[in-house]
């Protein structure tokens, strides 16, 4: 019986073609806060068979406090420091799918350890969905001012140039989570096994 008998065996079998052409390569998610990177990437890792990280709770494990309280004790350039140390670290272990923090990616060090040893996926969401996911948390250290939508649009200005050198767009949007995990298997499984453009861009 042939392996694409059914649509469910062939969902399986692509989703055995992605891990094994990524050997010890990781899938490592960046954008935004409130782009959907730690609830997709559990989603993506479980279709893959793959541990899940996120860098920010392997962050707050390392530190011994949370984000926020590293934030106020330290300075964020101390917070983006140990960030990379994890990140690298995360990324030794091989591999996994790694949902990383809004800011991790700025780093060019880490975007070379990222380019090296991971296939990046840049879940691309716009201001308005930003908003209204990060409203409803109050643990956000780069939100806490009186203007948090300028903030926002300012950190997209900076951030989105840099986030198109990630290997790979999916548009983070209000749609089922698994629309959004089936497009990332499908932007994975053209890039790893075909050869088609690198870019998969949801209209």
């Amino acid at each position: 019986m042939s392996e694409t008998a059914a649509p469910a065996q062939a969902s399986t079998t692509q989703e055995a073609d992605i891990t094994s052409a990524l050997g010890r390569r990781s899938v490592v998610l960046v954008g935004m806060m409130g782009a959907g990177k730690s609830t997709i990437g559990r989603r993506l890792a479980a279709r893959l068979r793959l541990p899940f990280l996120d860098a920010d709770i392997e962050i707050e494990a390392a530190a011994g406090m949370s984000i926020p309280d590293i934030f106020e004790t330290h300075g964020e350039p101390h917070f983006r420091d140990g960030e990379a140390r994890v990140i690298a670290r995360l990324l030794d272990s091989g591999p996994a799918v790694i949902a990383t923090g809004g800011g991790a990616f700025m780093r060019e060090e880490t975007r070379g350890r990222v380019r090296d040893k991971a296939v990046s996926i840049w879940l691309k969401a716009d201001a308005e969905v930003i908003m209204k996911r990060v409203r409803r948390r109050s643990d956000r250290p780069l939100l806490q001012n009186a203007d948090p939508e300028a903030t926002v649009s300012r950190l997209l200005g900076e951030r989105e140039p840099v986030y198109g050198t990630a290997d790979l767009t999916i548009l983070s949007r209000d749609v089922p989570h698994d629309k959004i995990v089936d497009e990332c298997l499908e932007a994975l499984h053209a890039k790893l096994c075909a050869a088609t453009p690198d870019t998969i861009a949801t209209p």
